[in-house]
């Protein structure tokens, strides 16, 4: 934050602080809703080109639901002692179950970067091998592409929240 309290940030501070926020932080929380009866998962991610992508169950609760909807939304938000340091990022969109290829070879090596514990849970004779892992854990990997972000941050001011596209 490079501004004074009293100054709020211009749009591409908004999405420094935003993606640091991201990087910094490691599980976003997911909610969907169903029936007039909601539900909220906090699940590992790593953030790449725009979407957060995470691993479950695919019988989990979050997964099945906003694969039902369509919709999902997200939370992130740092550690505070008080409402001066509060931090965050609240989000809508979808969730889609990411098939094998390109894109979850490069989402999986990013993975593997942030949470360098889980490379035993990957390599099969020094190969990744993201068949071998699903079906150990019984997991998929999943994608949430935010629709809309906002970011907020209480050391602008009280209640301070902006839209951000990332």
């Amino acid at each position: 934050m490079t501004k004074g309290k009293s100054e709020e940030p211009d749009q591409k501070e908004l999405e420094t602080l935003a993606k640091a926020l991201i990087d910094e932080q490691s599980t976003v929380t997911l909610a969907t809703c169903k029936g007039n009866v909601s539900w909220a998962a906090p699940v590992y991610y790593v953030f790449h080109k725009s979407a957060f992508y995470f691993f479950s169950d695919p019988s989990a609760r979050h997964v099945v639901e906003a694969l039902e909807t369509g919709q999902a939304s997200g939370a992130i938000h740092g550690f505070a002692l008080g409402w001066q340091e509060i931090r965050g990022i609240q989000m809508s969109g979808c969730i889609e179950t990411l098939k094998m290829g390109l894109e979850s070879a490069e989402v999986i090596r990013v993975y593997l970067k942030k949470y360098q514990f889980t490379k035993e849970f990957f390599l099969s004779g020094g190969a990744v091998n993201l068949d071998a892992f699903t079906a150990r854990f019984r997991v998929k990997l999943y994608k949430f592409k935010p629709t809309l972000m906002y970011y907020l941050d209480n050391r602008f001011r009280f209640g301070f929240r902006e839209r951000v596209m990332l």
